[in-house]
């Protein structure tokens, strides 16, 4: 009796549950203003990790009022009115929440909301499937004939030996460069079982994969067997590693694992959630973002985009993804894969004009028929670059198998890329991203196809004039943090003149030292006092090479 009593009770909170549930729907509120002295309130170790810091530093990318967290305050009022906060931005000062229309009009009222928009109606519909996977499917290895091997080749590369070739990858791995000292986020749906499967042991051995985070179901394990395999191949097609069997084009980075998008179904909230993942990925201290995702049209069609919408300067997540780049972090996009008739055009944020969009071929190099094309709406030249996207070697949660998308293509672009930054670390993104399509093989004649064609990453490299081998270009300090001298440690010894800066966080040169000399192989600075504590990026210049460190005046 008493069991059916409570099941009664459940039956009746449950249906009391769903019929509040029915009354919610989602909005974004953008806020007029942070809610604090800027000036006073800039203190980028407090909200960024350190390696994002240097970033920052090396790159003289100022720090500003958007590193700024949402304010605190204006979210608890928000919470205490009875609306859920389901995401937050502070790129775009904005929380999405989930309220009914009564609260809606209440927390509008606010003295610090600047606008209140209905993003959703949370209605029931039946999926329209699951627009930037149309077309993406994963089959077991099925080739019978051996692997291409080159027996000089640093790694065999076994069923991802043509991905690699056809970029002309190897270059960078036999000169050992594999993506060490980079990170990459991964933007997707899901990791399922890749904190298992043995493609992984590599990187779960060396600590590679650095930490995970849902933004869609906070809290949610993404290595779980009920996520979605997507993010799991997409991190193959970079960190697997099984000599013989296949080996990715970075197997060496570190990864985050960020989980922004719901596999099930398409709604315009997943953009908020890409924003706060490539957020996540700045304060984390990302080198690169991998996002095999793309946004064109949605279950609830009045929420759907147009192609007016791809130009760059319209959707959410275009915004996000060129405020990421602003932010020292290069972004690889796949173009999308609609191609092939309907939709047509690349898909947001492909559309970023500081995004490398990827689009996709064979392995014989011929454009597959369902790779997005561009212009943009606004007529640039889209995709940027192409790879191989038809029948890619990728591990899925069963085994070694072969894949169709641009969603592989982006990935085996992504850890090259970061290959050839480790390369030439004193680039900053776009320059990098420049390089890379000067030297790909259209660079003459590029279009809408394919862009500027399928990447060289070895004319590429040997553009950039890099050395053959790694070389570290990291200056000891020490007292660190200092207050009035600072003594300087350097990894080769200094021959001639040289050049010591040091900048500060808004990326303004506050101390120059020029001077000369031979076989030195460390350097005292005894003038620092006056500089004004916080945190500075010294740099020693010089004919052949530049040296870094962050450095911390009290």
């Amino acid at each position: 009796m008493k069991s059916k009593l409570l099941l009664i009770v459940s039956l009746l909170w449950m249906s009391v549950s769903f019929a509040q549930q029915a009354g919610l729907k989602t909005y974004v509120l953008h806020f007029k203003d942070k809610g604090v002295n800027k000036s006073a309130s800039i203190n980028p170790s407090v909200y960024l990790s350190e390696k994002a810091v240097e970033r920052r530093l090396k790159y003289k990318i100022a720090f500003d009022e958007s590193d700024l967290p949402v304010n605190e305050q204006y979210a608890k009022a928000l919470s205490n009115s009875g609306a859920r906060i389901l995401t937050r931005s502070r790129w775009l000062n904005a929380v999405v929440v989930e309220a009914s229309a009564e609260v809606a009009g209440k927390i509008a009222a606010l003295p610090f909301i600047a606008d209140l928009k209905l993003l959703d109606n949370n209605t029931e519909q039946v999926s329209t499937g699951k627009p930037f996977f149309e077309t993406e499917t994963v089959n077991p290895w099925a080739y019978s004939q051996p692997f291409k091997k080159v027996m000089t080749d640093v790694y065999d590369y076994g069923a991802a030996f043509n991905q690699i070739d056809q970029l002309k990858g190897q270059y960078l791995h036999n000169r050992g460069f594999s993506g060490q000292g980079m990170t990459i986020a991964v933007l997707d749906a899901g990791f399922q079982l890749a904190d298992k499967m043995p493609c992984f042991d590599s990187l779960r051995a060396n600590n590679q994969i650095l930490g995970t985070h849902d933004f869609a179901v906070p809290g949610n394990n993404v290595y779980d067997s009920a996520m979605f395999w997507h993010g799991t191949s997409v991190l193959s097609c970079m960190g697997a590693y099984i000599n013989g069997q296949m080996v990715g084009t970075a197997p060496k980075a570190s990864y985050w694992l960020i989980r922004t998008e719901v596999a099930e179904t398409e709604k315009l909230i997943e953009e908020y959630y890409w924003v706060s993942g490539a957020e996540f990925a700045d304060s984390v201290g990302a080198d690169l973002i991998n996002s095999s995702l793309g946004y064109t049209t949605f279950d609830d069609p009045s929420t759907s985009h147009t192609y007016a919408d791809m130009d760059g300067n319209t959707t959410v997540v275009t915004i996000g993804a060129d405020k990421a780049a602003q932010k020292g972090i290069l972004v690889v996009n796949s173009a999308g894969n609609s191609g092939g008739g309907g939709w047509w055009y690349i898909s947001a944020p492909a559309d970023g004009d500081s995004v490398l969009t990827v689009g996709a071929v064979d392995a014989n190099g011929i454009r597959a028929g369902f790779s997005s094309v561009g212009p943009t709406y606004d007529g640039r030249i889209k995709p940027d670059v192409s790879a191989q996207g038809a029948g890619a070697a990728l591990f899925f949660p069963n085994g070694l198998g072969y894949g169709s998308g641009t969603s592989f293509s982006s990935p085996i672009t992504c850890g090259m890329t970061a290959c050839l930054w480790q390369a030439s670390p004193n680039l900053n993104n776009m320059q990098i991203i420049e390089a890379i399509k000067a030297t790909a093989s259209q660079a003459n004649q590029a279009d809408s196809l394919l862009g500027w064609g399928i990447s060289d990453y070895k004319s590429a490299c040997t553009s950039l004039s890099v050395s053959n081998q790694p070389v570290e270009k990291v200056i000891v300090t020490y007292p660190n943090p200092f207050t009035d001298k600072l003594t300087l440690g350097l990894p080769v010894s200094l021959h001639g003149v040289y050049k010591v800066e040091i900048i500060n966080i808004q990326g303004e040169i506050v101390y120059t030292l020029v001077g000369s000399g031979e076989s030195l192989h460390s350097l005292q600075i005894n003038d620092l006092a006056n500089m004004t504590a916080g945190i500075y990026l010294l740099r020693v210049k010089t004919a052949q090479s530049d040296y870094s460190a962050r450095i911390i005046k009290n």
